[in-house]
């Protein structure tokens, strides 16, 4: 008798220490395996929106099933072609005029000295260009650069994987529950493919309307960074201000361009993607931005690219189970549990 109460008073224990056991055996299982593990996950949501779009290309307009995966398939190479092509030209038209940034760079120092002279401020002009001499601004610009590269060069291996995911039926039925997944996370990642798309048309629209070098790139990393909450657009608004400053220094461009992305972040993030996403993944706000440390940690940018859709998984995984039902509710934010 007396053991079988210490059993069951035990038995939550025993689960919570369970549960700590097999999230860091996943934590190491991510870690180690993220080389094939990402591209598989990316290639899993990619055919889950492809799939989405296919059906309801079929039901919309009758286009075949098949039809609709070519579609998506070939328009998906297409933007990926384009984007490495948009990045290549712009990181060479920026380093082919590397000596006249510099130049412009020196004479908005020597106006920044003069300026402060102007209000009896004291700086030492000696240190201040050293400074600005050491800096790796040209080689932060080739590696943002390469990293974008690298990042959609991957994409070949995700297609492998596209392709022998999509081998195995992806239109044969599925249990309710996978289908629930399915349809939220391609809803959430179709939503955010068109505002992040949108985003970075009108980035370049902006940015070309000042003659900005690297316009191209940008729209391509605002493109990425949008799929970060919060964090991403903010970055993304920011990004243009050393190009503009080295290309034309500081003047009205700098001024013009930074309205003009922060209301349109603004309208984009906090009104049209508020509209179409509504309560979005369901997921309180403390939650992503833990989500998005932890994923950064585990798997660098891609991880916190990919933080909202795997953690918004996890939480219906979790609703499952009646065991792990509180930890899904802390995760949607009801932290008040009885």
């Amino acid at each position: 008798m007396f053991r079988s109460k210490s059993a069951e008073q035990l038995a939550p224990i025993n689960t919570i220490c369970l549960i700590i056991l097999a999230a860091s055996a996943a934590m190491w299982v991510l870690v180690y395996t993220k080389s094939i593990l990402m591209p598989f996950i990316i290639a899993v949501f990619f055919v889950m929106v492809i799939n989405t779009v296919a059906k309801w290309m079929n039901q919309k307009w009758k286009t075949p099933y098949w039809l609709g995966l070519l579609t998506c398939f070939l328009a998906f190479m297409a933007l990926t072609t384009l984007a490495v092509s948009f990045i290549t030209n712009s990181i060479e038209s920026f380093v082919n005029g590397a000596g006249i940034y510099t130049d412009r760079l020196n004479d908005s120092i020597d106006w920044v000295l003069t300026k402060a002279q102007n209000y009896h401020i004291n700086i030492n002009a000696q240190f201040v260009n050293e400074t600005v001499s050491k800096l790796p601004v040209f080689n932060m610009v080739k590696s943002v650069g390469s990293l974008v590269v690298s990042i959609l060069t991957n994409i070949l291996l995700i297609l492998l994987f596209v392709i022998f995911i999509l081998m195995g039926n992806a239109a044969a039925e599925k249990p309710e529950f996978v289908s629930t997944i399915q349809r939220k996370i391609s809803f959430y990642l179709i939503v955010k493919i068109f505002v992040s798309l949108l985003a970075a048309v009108c980035t370049w629209i902006v940015l070309a309307s000042v003659r900005a070098e690297l316009a191209s790139m940008l729209a391509v990393l605002t493109f990425i960074l949008n799929f970060i909450p919060n964090l991403g657009p903010s970055i993304a608004t920011l990004l243009p201000v050393p190009v503009l400053f080295l290309q034309y220094g500081f003047d009205w461009h700098i001024l013009l361009v930074l309205c003009l992305l922060v209301a349109l972040h603004f309208v984009i993030g906090n009104i049209l993607e508020t509209k179409w996403l509504g309560k979005g993944m369901d997921l309180d706000p403390i939650v992503v931005v833990a989500s998005l440390i932890f994923w950064a940690l585990v798997w660098g940018a891609m991880g916190a690219l990919l933080a909202v859709p795997l953690t918004a998984i996890i939480k219906m995984i979790l609703e499952q189970h009646q065991t792990t039902l509180p930890i899904a509710k802390i995760l949607g934010g009801n932290f008040l549990l009885k």
